[in-house]
């Protein structure tokens, strides 16, 4: 197949301020479809030009610089219309694709696990309904590559009428909501046994799964089956993985690591993830994960927090973690109230962010001692299993115990407090 080059096209609205790292952002999503990006055309607007996005003048000035670079393919950096696709690939003679489509097609080389893919091609059936006119138009025009691949096997999919479409979504939606109520099911079972959640969130790339990993090695034993996928590229999570990670005094917590974000995700992949991201609504607490190597890390955490508040999550308490403080040349490992300064890979930081956790989610421990009759054996051995037993003393009247254990613990077994 041959190579694909492209020209990226983005319109500044009202001089938004990210306006600059969006369009970096769309060439390192094309880069991770392997897309060359051989030319770049932005435009100043105050309002979205109805039939073709960019303005009459701007589309002539595209064509020119589409032939002179001699590319094959033109990505603009939002989501187009139907007839803004129709209208351009008419207009311009090529294969015009959008942001969306972009990651879309990221996101399907990337599922592993069957919800994943079943989340995708649900996305990618929604996004695809309304446009059926305009990409049959364009077939024509497709050597296969980025943009087609998730139009199905070219032809065939999209000579799909649209009610087969729609009997599809439908037939998807139904299994995914198998998964769901499957996931909502361990929820359920994670609530009652009170084990406190931890969610790792921030821009995709950041270092969630190498903080993830770096915590597993230390506090989960580090088992193949346990480390999670990790690889410097865009999106290289899109399960959410949830591992139990043991504390040396008996606390545990459960670890949870997420789809990364970008901005302008499509809302219908939000959508569809929505079950997958439901896993940080019902975080005790949310660690946002940054690389603070990152000229722009400001605009990520922006970008994140926009996100989450997208999705509904908005009073979570967060721990900044701000990673690859190496190559920042920061002093590390450096930690604030709710911040802390690390780098994941070489594991530094990693007892910091876990003291930085526990401070949050064990506030409801207290310090205490019991004496326990020894008729109440069993007693000692729930606390052995759930609280922190600094000493255990074996006197006339039963065991005495130093421990810390949690305040509803304390309350229920009060009578046995010295």
């Amino acid at each position: 197949m041959e190579q694909q080059k492209a020209i990226l096209v983005g319109v500044n609205l009202n001089h938004q301020p990210d306006f600059e790292y969006s369009m970096e952002e769309l060439a390192n999503l094309a880069a991770a479809c392997d897309v060359a990006v051989v030319g770049e055309l932005t435009q100043n607007m105050e309002r979205i030009n109805k039939s073709h996005y960019i303005g009459t003048g701007k589309v002539e000035e595209l064509r020119g610089l589409y032939d002179a670079m001699e590319a094959n393919l033109i990505i603009f950096n939002d989501e187009l219309s139907p007839s803004q696709i129709r209208n351009l690939e008419t207009d311009l003679s090529c294969k015009v694709i959008d942001r969306t489509i972009l990651i879309l097609d990221i996101f399907e080389q990337r599922a592993r696990t069957r919800e994943a893919q079943l989340q995708v091609e649900v996305a990618q059936l929604q996004y695809m309904l309304p446009r059926l006119v305009g990409l049959r138009e364009s077939l024509g025009r497709q050597s296969g590559g980025v943009g087609t691949r998730n139009r199905g096997a070219g032809e065939t999919r999209l000579e799909l009428d649209r009610r087969r479409i729609e009997e599809k979504i439908s037939a998807l939606s139904k299994e995914l909501e198998t998964a769901v109520a499957q996931r909502q099911i361990q929820r359920k079972q994670r609530k009652r046994n009170e084990i406190p959640v931890v969610s790792l969130v921030g821009y995709t790339n950041a270092g969630k799964s190498t903080v993830m990993n770096a915590l597993l090695e230390s506090f989960g034993g580090s088992g193949e089956n346990k480390q999670v996928f990790e690889k410097n590229m865009l999106f290289a999570t899109l399960e959410t993985s949830v591992r139990s990670i043991q504390l040396p005094d008996n606390k545990s917590f459960l670890l949870t690591d997420t789809v990364g974000f970008v901005s302008k995700l499509p809302h219908h992949l939000i959508k569809a993830f929505r079950s997958t991201l439901e896993e940080v609504a019902e975080a005790d607490l949310l660690v946002h994960v940054v690389d603070y190597s990152n000229p722009k890390y400001e605009q990520l955490i922006r970008i994140t927090e926009q996100t989450l508040k997208e999705i509904g999550i908005t009073d979570i308490p967060t721990i900044l973690a701000y990673n690859k403080g190496d190559l920042a040349g920061e002093d590390i490992p450096k930690v604030e109230e709710t911040a802390i300064y690390m780098a994941a890979k070489q594991r530094t930081g990693i007892p910091e962010l876990v003291d930085l956790i526990k401070n949050h989610i064990f506030k409801d421990y207290v310090s205490c001692e019991m004496l326990i009759p020894y008729d109440q054996g069993g007693l000692v051995s729930y606390f052995n299993e759930h609280a922190h037993v600094l000493r255990a003393e074996y006197e006339n009247e039963g065991t005495r115990l130093r421990m810390e254990c949690k305040t509803k613990d304390y309350e229920k077994y009060r009578e046995y407090v010295l």
